[in-house]
């Protein structure tokens, strides 16, 4: 499966694909949209949520949880619905939620981030049994990238500006060690944005303004890069048969008229062969 649009979305700043019921969600973050693909008949839906919007993921109770700009809620597919569940940062209006993951255990790792990209009040938290905590990780302008191996030790966190992926240790209690410099993305090949794990537990990093997604092994070496024909890559998921494809969200964000004309499929939603698998989601245990 050679790379290809799949949905001509034409997203702000679509984000946070998840594989999820035989059907492949995500999100325009700055349009304030979740985006639903049935990639068996090519459909597709969409509901407008409150506001900016990082990501929906499933939830242990069949609906999923959404990282909006004022905090979590609960949104039901079904009747369109957002409630609000917890709002970490009351105190940073500023500020918005803008990537997450689950691990095996059903915990909820999620993090924020100034909207304006300038002041570092960007931090990471934890949610486990309705309830939600600072990871205490150092805060940074971008949190992006959460994902979670396998086994549930190893936590990669993202400072994008800082263009920067960071392993931290998770204790079996959730809590975590201190975290190592992992991977450098050198200058000109553009920003780590959102990452997820395969089935070989190498990390694939999405590029934003690096025209593609990178694939790493455990010990950070680079394995393989799959080109995009648009700037902005922000996030794979993978999915249908056997989770063996490999979907990527895009962002029109940042690109002026000449850019856009340059990147007709800019924003929209892509597919490839990623020639590996990738790992059930796991639902928020909320």
């Amino acid at each position: 499966m050679t790379l290809s649009s799949v949905l001509p979305v034409a997203a702000t700043l679509g984000e946070g694909p998840v594989w999820s019921d035989g059907r492949l969600w995500f999100v325009d973050i700055k349009a304030a949209r979740v985006h639903c693909f049935c990639p068996e008949d090519g459909s597709s839906r969409h509901w407008d949520a409150p506001d900016q919007i990082g990501w929906v993921l499933p939830s242990v109770r069949g609906d999923m949880i959404a990282g909006v700009k004022s905090g979590l809620h609960r949104f039901d597919p079904a009747s369109g619905q957002f409630s609000l569940l917890h709002d970490p940062e009351p105190r940073l209006p500023g500020n918005r939620l803008n990537d997450a993951a689950t691990d095996k255990a059903g915990r909820l790792w999620f993090g924020s981030m100034d909207d304006g990209e300038t002041r570092m009040t960007g931090r990471l938290y934890r949610c486990e049994a309705g309830a939600c905590r600072d990871t205490g990780l150092p805060p940074v302008t971008i949190t992006n990238g959460p994902a979670v191996t396998a086994d549930g030790q190893t936590l990669y966190h993202t400072d994008t500006l800082g263009k920067t992926i960071w392993t931290v240790p998770i204790h079996p209690d959730g809590t975590l060690g201190e975290p190592v410099r992992h991977i450098v993305i050198e200058d000109g090949a553009g920003y780590p944005d959102g990452s997820v794990i395969d089935a070989e537990n190498c990390l694939w990093v999405a590029l934003f303004s690096g025209w593609g997604v990178r694939r790493y092994d455990p010990s950070g070496r680079l394995m393989h890069v799959e080109r995009f024909p648009v700037a902005n890559v922000t996030k794979i998921a993978f999915g249908g048969d056997n989770l063996a494809t490999a979907y990527a969200t895009t962002a029109r964000k940042g690109l002026d008229r000449s850019a856009l004309e340059a990147q007709p499929l800019a924003g929209n939603l892509f597919a490839f062969d990623p020639r590996v698998t990738g790992l059930p989601v796991v639902p928020a245990g909320i």
